[in-house]
């Protein structure tokens, strides 16, 4: 009896960590993104994300690319559209992926904690630019495209993959691929290229006989080309056995001392 009375602070605060830990609503999200064009092929930006209630649509294929998309566009600048997510969406904005740009064969990869609240958290959306170019970019055009928590709160996922064929052009830019307007080239500061006042549509692909094809660099960045994939996407949820198993065997030397100053009245 005294020896149970003693354990008792310990097993009280072992239970009290556990009650904690199964009562929190934070997951843990890890998103991936392969670059998988060939060697001198297309690269990436960083790739922009946010997890959202389905209020949040990027753009519509015909329709005039918002300011915030075509800042992402020709630039690869996210803090437009951070702004514009934060304002039209419940939901939490996340990214960009690191290194700076994603090359083929390259990884960038995010780590982020989400409340788990299902009405918040069902949707994802990315976008991201095509470089080099003058305003080519990936990003989905349907808000509801991939869910991540199934109505019951619980983590579903994705993993996907970006064909070349997926490759919008947002029609704010004329495609001249001149070096001083072509992001990744010699392009001086942003926003330099030639207005086009057109619409969001299926990226034509490079000039065939153009800068970017021609150079040696991006000799295989045609993205047209069959089985052409530019990206792989993966949102992943990192599982938090270990946070918990830390927070439990920590508690081993409590028992232990509770246990030794027992042995010592005892005694």
């Amino acid at each position: 009896m005294i020896f149970k009375k003693a354990l008792t602070p310990a097993f009280a605060t072992i239970s009290s960590i556990l009650m904690m830990t199964s009562g929190a609503t934070a997951v843990t999200l890890r998103v991936t993104v392969d670059n998988l064009g060939p060697e001198n092929g297309a690269f990436t930006t960083p790739v922009w994300f946010g997890v959202h209630d389905g209020g949040f649509d990027l753009f519509d294929e015909g329709a005039a690319a918002s300011q915030p998309l075509e800042r992402i566009a020709e630039d690869g600048t996210i803090e437009p559209l951070n702004n514009a997510f934060t304002g039209t969406a419940q939901g939490t904005v996340f990214g960009p992926n690191v290194p700076p740009v994603i090359g083929p064969g390259e990884t960038g990869t995010s780590t982020f904690s989400l409340d788990s609240q299902p009405a918040e958290s069902l949707y994802f959306s990315y976008a991201a630019m095509i470089l080099p170019s003058n305003d080519a970019f990936i990003a989905n055009d349907n808000p509801f495209q991939f869910q991540l928590f199934d109505d019951a709160g619980n983590f579903t996922g994705a993993d996907f993959v970006v064909p070349g064929a997926l490759v919008w052009d947002a029609g704010t830019e004329v495609n001249d691929e001149l070096a001083e307007t072509t992001a990744f080239f010699d392009q001086a500061v942003p926003d330099t290229g030639t207005p086009e006042n057109g619409t969001i549509q299926l990226h034509p692909g490079f000039d065939p006989n153009g800068r970017i094809l021609s150079s040696d660099q991006f000799a295989n960045a045609d993205f047209t080309a069959p089985d052409y994939n530019v990206a792989r996407i993966r949102v992943e949820q990192v599982p938090e056995f270990g946070t918990e198993a830390v927070m439990l065997f920590g508690l081993v030397p409590l028992v232990g001392f509770w246990r030794r100053r027992l042995q010592k009245q005892t005694a």
